[in-house]
């Protein structure tokens, strides 16, 4: 159910045909497909990278001499969502794997890197954050290469429903915005540290205000929220239908769970208590570490060091 639904079903779950009838899933390196894909994809992957690094030198230089934010607004700023747009069509064609899901650890990666930039590409139109656009797209430039240089990755030979296939992607894009949550509740706290100490380093020194950064990380946090209760609230009520068999508990279950209920109290605390500041960037980089164990931390076990 929910992350442990996500765990079990890219590695060692069982899928089902119809909604009713559970059946087994085998699991294999699909090389020869993955070869094709190298491939096809070569072209567009070295595009996509190749504009990352180039968008990210002009941030990176209009940062430093602080006119980053009208860099921002103008055509420069706007284009960026080219090669977002053609990362996203790789994304497809690495994540759908004939009728079967491909979410092996790179690929989920992937994924994470790429809805970092799509984020703070889409609130820089609403909040001051061209400066984090010079730190966030190198780190897309790495995503999209990642699948190129370790392509081999394991899919499933079965077809899943459309029911499993919603319960897993909702259940990345809930992981992958609070994996962006963890990383800027991350620089907020270096920010804060350096502001006081007298120590920020200067190209960190052009970032948005503290106060803005903070409004957009509960943003982030409210959307995962909602996206993660879908997830376990699905992976309890519709087990048998998505996986094809009852609601088991597990540790990863439990982690999930705990994950859910520290970033709840955070939001409470925020609406109620008004937290902020420190004790904002603790409760989230807590609620973050407990869902890395529910799900990527089982995953990478399985997949990079018992090779499941």
């Amino acid at each position: 159910m929910g992350m442990d639904g996500v765990g079990e079903t890219g590695i060692t779950s069982s899928t089902f045909r119809g909604g009713t009838i559970a059946m087994p899933v085998s699991v294999e390196f699909a090389k020869s497909k993955t070869s094709s894909r190298i491939m096809s994809n070569f072209v567009p992957t070295f595009v996509a990278f190749f504009a990352y690094i180039t968008f990210a030198f002009f941030f990176w230089r209009a940062q430093v001499a602080g006119n980053a934010e009208a860099l921002n607004r103008s055509g420069l700023g706007h284009a960026i969502g080219v090669p977002l747009a053609l990362q996203a069509w790789l994304l497809y064609h690495n994540l759908i794997v004939g009728s079967s899901l491909n979410l092996g650890l790179v690929y989920s990666i992937s994924l994470i890197l790429w809805l970092t930039l799509l984020v703070y590409w889409i609130a820089r139109f609403f909040y001051p954050l061209a400066n984090m656009l010079s730190i966030v797209l190198p780190l897309a430039a790495m995503g999209v290469v990642l699948p190129e240089l370790f392509p081999e990755t394991r899919v499933h030979t079965e077809p899943t429903s459309w029911i499993f296939d919603a319960h897993v992607l909702v259940a990345m894009m809930a992981y992958s915005l609070f994996t962006i949550a963890a990383l800027h509740a991350g620089l907020m706290s270096f920010v804060e540290k350096g502001l006081h100490q007298a120590t920020l380093p200067n190209v960190l020194k052009n970032l948005p205000p503290l106060l803005t950064m903070e409004t957009l990380l509960f943003r982030i946090l409210g959307v995962g929220l909602v996206l993660l209760t879908l997830t376990l609230a699905s992976g309890i009520l519709f087990s048998e239908q998505i996986f094809g068999k009852p609601w088991q508990f597990s540790h990863k279950v439990l982690f999930g769970f705990i994950s859910w209920g520290v970033f709840s109290v955070l939001l409470i605390g925020r609406t109620f208590k008004g937290w902020r500041g420190r004790t904002a960037v603790r409760w989230t980089l807590s609620g973050f570490g407990f869902l890395v164990l529910a799900y990527l931390g089982t995953k990478f076990v399985l997949e990079i060091v018992l090779h499941r």
